[in-house]
């Protein structure tokens, strides 16, 4: 289970999967894609840290937990696959996006090319039972991510956060204002995007801040 394809993440976070509680985490998870049926596939547990190695991290989006709906979660927050509907929320992420830019509305779901530049598309759980939002909200993985944000918070500099929703809105405390930028705002799910998601300007605000400090720009779109 551990994210044997990115040694660099292996070398930063090393500590982490020495803990017990890790080792639980690992057990635990083992059993329910033994017994039980999960998301994203195994072999994309991992899957945003695959594509962002911990040196090119620009901008942390965090999500809640893993679509659980078969054939969509990819391992990657918000993210589907390019030939499947695009979810409510990334909708609204891509309606943002449209107004900051003036430009259409995004229509591939698929966010692999944020995550090559450097995006981290991060679930604060990792995983989920079929049918089950936030099932696996108790069995470690809030532990591992909050790990993921004090480390990248602590090592590297100048990393956009956009914590969305109160779940991502809890690890604000774990990260240095000093070094980083915290961008925070309801969720963009149809319950919560208009009562503050819309309008928030956060890619906007994110390149700003990036090229303020030498780091380049995301295409967005």
């Amino acid at each position: 289970m551990i994210i044997q394809k990115t040694p660099d993440w292996e070398k930063l976070l090393h500590e982490e999967f020495a803990k017990p509680y890790f080792a639980l985490l690992k057990k635990g998870v083992d059993e329910i894609y033994q017994h039980g049926l999960a998301f994203p596939a195994k072999e994309k547990m991992f899957r945003a840290f695959e594509l962002c190695p911990p040196k090119d991290v620009r901008v942390v989006i965090l999500g809640q937990d893993p679509y659980h709906t078969p054939g969509v979660a990819d391992g990657l927050a918000f993210s589907t696959a390019s030939l499947n509907p695009i979810p409510p929320s990334l909708r609204n992420i891509f309606k943002e996006i449209a107004e900051e830019y003036g430009v259409p509305i995004r229509t591939n779901p698929d966010l692999s090319d944020w995550a090559k530049q450097g995006v981290l598309l991060l679930n604060t759980s990792l995983t989920v039972d079929s049918g089950k939002a936030n099932s696996h909200a108790d069995i470690g993985w809030y532990e591992f991510t909050d790990a993921v944000v004090r480390t990248l918070s602590d090592q590297r500099e100048h990393v956009v956060f956009m914590l969305w929703g109160n779940y991502a809105r809890e690890k604000r405390v774990l990260i240095d204002r000093a070094k980083h930028l915290v961008l925070e705002s309801p969720h963009p799910s149809p319950l919560s995007a208009y009562k503050g998601f819309f309008g928030n300007g956060h890619f906007r605000k994110a390149n700003e801040y990036l090229r303020a400090h030498d780091r380049g720009e995301v295409s967005w779109y």
